[in-house]
């Protein structure tokens, strides 16, 4: 388990099955000697998400801004105080937990996550307003998708050819089509659309809306409202259990789960 201590620790700690320690990342690194040459003197970075490559090999951490020599630091959420540099995002393999790639993506990229088939990695760019499409063969970004204002959960088909966006600013779900990266419809949500998950068979879109204070289930082939529920002030980050017949949803502003 990968937890993400941002700016507040500059680190990345993670554990094992027990709950024991495993390891503590800092974020400290040389962008040159990770092929970044136009930075030189040493950065911190602020880790905020994580994603798994499909067989737990891999994982990618984003790193919500960075400090150090050329690149201004004091991101903030309302992404109206300046124009904030790309960012970048680590890969930290789970064998030796040191990081070993650094990948730029675009301005304050917060939740990313993997495609089914280990291609692709997907960036959302919360001041950018865009998503980053990686390919992980190359560590080479091939496409930046402009989504509208705050980008943030992202859920792919378990085919791996859509990937659903929640637009928080813009109270919509942008679909993508993963072979030719652009946007092929807008789902409209209530207020604050912020994380999704999709279930095993793809059918079936589940949605956090911060605004609504509400769980929404969505039908992903046409968007209409199927149910949903209320679960607290806040509902943000969620998770759905393997089998796809649970959902666990963090209330941020109500302190429950």
């Amino acid at each position: 388990f990968f937890a993400q201590n941002m700016m507040y620790n500059h680190t990345v700690t993670v554990y094992d099955r027990s709950y024991a320690l495993a390891a503590t990342i800092d974020d400290r690194v040389d962008l040159p000697s990770f092929g970044h040459a136009a930075f030189p003197g040493g950065h911190q970075g602020a880790p905020v998400e994580a994603a798994p490559t499909s067989d737990g090999a891999h994982m990618y951490v984003s790193n919500y801004e960075m400090y150090g020599p050329g690149l201004a630091s004091g991101a903030g959420d309302s992404c109206d105080d300046g124009i904030w540099p790309d960012s970048f995002v680590y890969r930290i393999p789970t064998d030796t937990l040191q990081i070993d790639q650094v990948i730029r993506v675009g301005a304050v990229p917060k939740y990313l996550a993997v495609t089914p088939d280990d291609r692709y990695l997907l960036v959302a760019n919360w001041c950018s307003f865009d998503v980053s499409v990686v390919a992980l063969a190359t560590q080479t970004s091939v496409a930046r998708i402009e989504v509208g204002r705050h980008p943030r959960g992202i859920a792919v088909s378990p085919d791996g050819t859509t990937a659903y966006v929640a637009v928080m600013g813009g109270a919509r779900i942008s679909v993508i089509d993963l072979a030719t990266f652009t946007e092929t419809r807008r789902i409209a949500t209530g207020s604050g659309p912020r994380h999704l998950v999709i279930s095993p068979d793809g059918t079936i879109l589940y949605l956090t809306e911060n605004g609504t204070g509400r769980v929404v289930k969505l039908d992903a082939a046409s968007g209409t409202v199927l149910a949903s529920v209320a679960t607290g002030t806040a509902p943000r980050s969620m998770a759905m259990s393997d089998d796809g017949t649970a959902l666990y949803v963090v209330n941020y502003e109500s302190g429950t789960m």
